[in-house]
């Protein structure tokens, strides 16, 4: 089994503690989103997994080694850190044959990635002339190149368009299908919530969630019933006789707190009121992402306040 091991990693620059004794794993066959606010360690863990920096203690292994004890990486692992990492006066052909070549991986791959990235129509053009988003399909090309079992990539839906975002939601799903161990670092929740199965959540270089992300959002956001029926008052007098927390909000529409709507449709069931709106509002990984580290934000801006007129 191939997976990526984080033991009591530490890395300090001067005084400054990037990674604070961290450790969790990333296993095949699911897709672990690696969250955490700009300055939480992501991307130093990242490059101490790769090899690029050393801890200062601790250890960080892909298949029980270290990165610097692969043997071909690019058929181990594939990532992409830095989408301007290509030579801009290069074509994107040769700087994947150039890196295929190293790694002695078959030319037949090049075209292979390239048609899978939807860069073959401009595989003869030179990187600097193409626009972000272009170069982030270049770096996942590159990372996909050797064909590893495990990839991480740092950001890769930056620079997107919406069919580009699309495309790379459906690629992670796939290699995650396929039983590769597959780590995403990102700060677009709605587009992880829609790819992740398991979170690495960091703060201020410290480990403050590894679960599920089903689980870590239903533990830190409470669920809610929106009902609306035909007697406002006397819903709202119902769902109160019950114990039940609600708001009301416009149109006499209640949102309950701490409820399931099986349980609210039997007691208006019961009590003969008619209901024109029932459903479930499911808590999002935004609100529980923002609620776990809302202390561990390192870098804030001050909020807006509204100007008098």
């Amino acid at each position: 089994m191939t997976s990526i091991d984080v033991q009591d990693l530490t890395k300090e620059y001067g005084t400054r503690r990037a990674v604070d004794h961290l450790s969790f794993s990333v296993l095949p066959g699911r897709v672990t989103g690696f969250l955490g606010p700009n300055g939480a360690g992501k991307s130093t863990t990242m490059r101490l997994v790769l090899g690029l920096d050393r801890p200062t203690s601790g250890t960080a292994t892909i298949g029980g080694r270290a990165y610097a004890a692969l043997e071909e990486p690019l058929r181990k692992v594939g990532a992409l850190l830095d989408a301007g990492a290509a030579h801009g006066s290069r074509t994107a052909r040769n700087h994947l044959r150039a890196l295929a070549a190293t790694n002695r991986i078959p030319e037949r791959r090049v075209d292979e990635v390239l048609e899978e990235t939807g860069l073959a129509p401009v595989a003869r053009r030179r990187v600097k002339t193409y626009s972000l988003g272009m170069r982030q399909r270049l770096g996942i090309a590159a990372a996909l190149l050797g064909d590893p079992p495990v990839v991480l990539l740092d950001e890769p839906s930056n620079g997107l368009d919406p069919e580009g975002i699309i495309w790379i939601r459906e690629l992670l799903r796939r290699l995650a299908r396929e039983g590769r161990t597959v780590l995403v670092s990102s700060h677009l929740m709605n587009e992880t919530a829609s790819f992740a199965d398991q979170l690495v959540v960091l703060g201020r270089g410290r480990l403050l969630a590894d679960m599920p992300m089903r689980e870590f959002i239903d533990a830190r956001v409470q669920p809610r019933v929106r009902v609306r029926g035909t007697d406002s008052r006397a819903l709202g007098n119902l769902l109160a006789e019950h114990g039940i927390e609600a708001a009301e909000g416009e149109e006499g529409r209640w949102t309950a707190l701490d409820a399931r709507p099986e349980d609210i449709g039997r007691l208006t069931a019961a009590a003969g009121l008619t209901v024109l709106e029932l459903a479930a509002e499911e808590g999002t990984l935004e609100q529980a992402y923002l609620d776990l580290t809302a202390t561990e934000t390192e870098f804030a801006a001050a909020p807006v306040q509204p100007q008098e007129a």
